[in-house]
């Protein structure tokens, strides 16, 4: 098969590096200008307004650079030009953030009432009503342009935390190996080999792996220790020099996140946990065992003959699975695949995975590594999830209004798993594939919402002790870590010693209070996607309108209105529903 019909056509982007070059070099010009600008361009309504159209196109143009040196080296990362182009562009983007961090501060020198009467003197000010309403919002929070800069640079020595976790993780840290039994060859014990050996049949080959890996991790407890505390300390510090009342408080206000959204998520769980200790109980009944180890977690209590697909046939069945969308969806779908925004197969330098990313005056493009398995057909059901809601959102939005937050971000994605999933197992008369679609389906709830939010309490519990002043050492997280697992996981899990420094294997800490939002993304596709497949009464205009809406009001606002009010606990309790259904399904099967 001729792959290079499946690779992304990226002409739409730029023709060829000369033009890109000429972008560059207009960017650069574009931002001596606006800086040149810092005290003058909010004195007229006109200046304002021009100065905050030509800061938008900046940043349109910029996004357009970023993401033609990303695609290029992303499908050949040996090749010295594509890591050239795209260290260039990286470059130049840290150098806009830091260039133009005067902004902000600048924009807040303008009251509500100023602004309100700049807008009627010049009317086409006001497409920037909603970004100004935010802005005001976070008014005490926002500092001079010096302290501005000062922290832009704060943020950039914060991000050394992670990258040195990295650098000790993934290139310095010697893993030992072990044997696999079956092929009689040396594994390296490392987190790229992990899922596979989790998977492994033989379970003392997955308790010795899982056991080494984390007992390597144990080893390394207290340099991992000292970068986290450090990445905290930079979280809680900021948290305090912007006037919030913790961390957490500033990660979520300033994503205009109430904090009882978080709340509701953690005590919502931690009173229903006895649905996923009640799964545990038979995940260890069905294996057959006298124990349950966090190392049986991932091996399928179903199997089935893995078939493989083509990429047509794949295609075909996300067709029909994302019909309850309608033909608008699948137009723009058909659209994305003829026009190549994919780049679909495996090649030699690509980098693994897959990730969608938008680009507004364009379209949208994904990258996938396709090899023909069931899984890889939910991997593209996930990534058009996020091409759909950045298309839609950049169709109908001014760019100030067309970027998504992240609280939304994973829920168009998983809507359409859920489509894709109820489709399969609607679909099927094969017993032992409704057996693995339901097991399926119960373990990626356990990992994405369960486990998330056990990561998100610990998170919050770490950060309020830090901010409280007490000691941070690999003990007391160890400790902590515990604690959470006991009360998540319940009587009939073991809890091995390794266990307890799981924690310091999670790189996603280093995002502060991102993860929760897994949890919430994944409550909220489930509460729409049971809505559109079993409500007669539900619109599905409002979950259109719901992709179209970008970020042109706030985050819980349009979840709302797509049919999922994250405020309440019943948006939590249908993910905990609909887990406790699949279990009594799977346990009558």
């Amino acid at each position: 098969m001729n792959t290079t019909n499946y690779d992304w056509n990226l002409s739409d982007l730029y023709k060829d590096p000369g033009e890109w070059d000429k972008d560059f070099k207009v960017i650069e010009q574009t931002l001596k200008k606006l800086s040149d600008q810092k005290s003058t361009f909010k004195d007229t309504p006109e200046s304002l307004f021009t100065f905050l159209e030509d800061e938008e196109q900046l940043s349109i143009t910029l996004t357009r650079l970023y993401v033609y040196a990303k695609t290029k080296f992303d499908v050949n990362m040996k090749d010295q030009d594509n890591k050239r182009l795209f260290e260039q562009v990286d470059g130049l983007y840290h150098n806009y953030q830091d260039q133009l961090s005067f902004v902000e501060p600048e924009l807040l020198k303008i009251s509500p009432d100023e602004y309100s009467k700049y807008c009627r003197v010049f009317p086409e000010l006001s497409k920037y009503d909603f970004m100004f309403e935010k802005l005001f919002a976070k008014k005490d929070h926002i500092l001079d342009s010096e302290t501005e800069q000062l922290l832009s640079g704060m943020d950039s020595l914060g991000a050394f935390f992670e990258k040195a976790y990295d650098d000790l993780t993934v290139s310095d840290i010697a893993y030992p190996k072990i044997k696999d039994p079956q092929t009689k060859e040396d594994v390296l014990v490392n987190n790229t080999n992990y899922y596979k050996a989790l998977l492994h049949n033989d379970r003392s080959f997955r308790r010795d792996f899982f056991l080494n890996l984390l007992d390597t991790y144990k080893q390394h407890s207290n340099t991992i220790t000292s970068l986290y505390y450090g990445s905290v300390k930079k979280n809680t510090t900021e948290a305090r020099k912007r006037n919030y009342q913790s961390a957490l408080d500033m990660a979520l206000k300033s994503n205009f996140i109430e904090k009882g959204i978080y709340d509701n998520l953690v005590t919502t769980v931690r009173e229903n946990n006895h649905v996923l200790q009640d799964y545990l109980t038979f995940r260890k009944e069905s294996l057959h065992y006298d124990d349950l180890h966090f190392y049986d977690l991932f091996v399928p209590l179903a199997t089935i003959t893995e078939q493989s697909y083509t990429f047509e046939e794949a295609k075909e069945i996300i067709f029909k699975a994302l019909s309850p969308l309608g033909t608008d969806y699948l137009e723009v779908i058909k659209k994305a695949f003829e026009e190549k925004w994919l780049d679909v197969f495996p090649k030699e330098n690509k980098v693994s995975g897959a990730y969608a990313i938008g680009v507004y005056d364009v379209h949208p493009y994904s990258l996938l590594n396709f090899n023909g398995t069931l899984n890889d057909i939910f991997t593209i059901a996930h990534e058009l999830g996020h091409v759909m809601h950045s298309y839609y959102s950049n169709q109908e939005q001014p760019y100030v209004n067309a970027n998504y937050t992240i609280f939304c971000a994973e829920v168009a994605s998983t809507v359409n798993e859920q489509l894709l999933y109820n489709y399969l197992l609607d679909h099927t008369e094969n017993t032992a594939e409704k057996k693995y679609l339901l097991n399926s389906h119960l373990d990626s709830i356990r990992s994405t919402f369960f486990r998330q939010t056990l990561f998100a309490e610990f998170e919050k519990e770490v950060h309020e002790m830090v901010e409280n002043h007490q000691p941070l050492t690999a003990a007391e997280l160890s400790t902590l870590y515990h604690s959470l697992y006991e009360h998540y996981y319940g009587n009939d899990f073991v809890i091995d010693e390794a266990l307890d420094y799981e924690w310091a294997r999670i790189p996603h800490f280093y995002a502060a209070f991102y993860v929760y939002q897994y949890a919430t993304g994944i409550s909220a596709a489930i509460a729409i996607s049971d809505k559109i497949l079993s409500d007669p009464s539900y619109r599905i205009q409002d979950y259109h309108d719901f992709l179209k809406s970008g970020d042109s009001d706030y985050s819980v606002t349009l979840l709302k209105k797509a049919g999922a009010d994250m405020r309440q606990p019943e948006s939590i309790m249908a993910t905990i529903n609909n887990f406790n259904h699949t279990l009594q399904t799977l346990k009558n099967l």
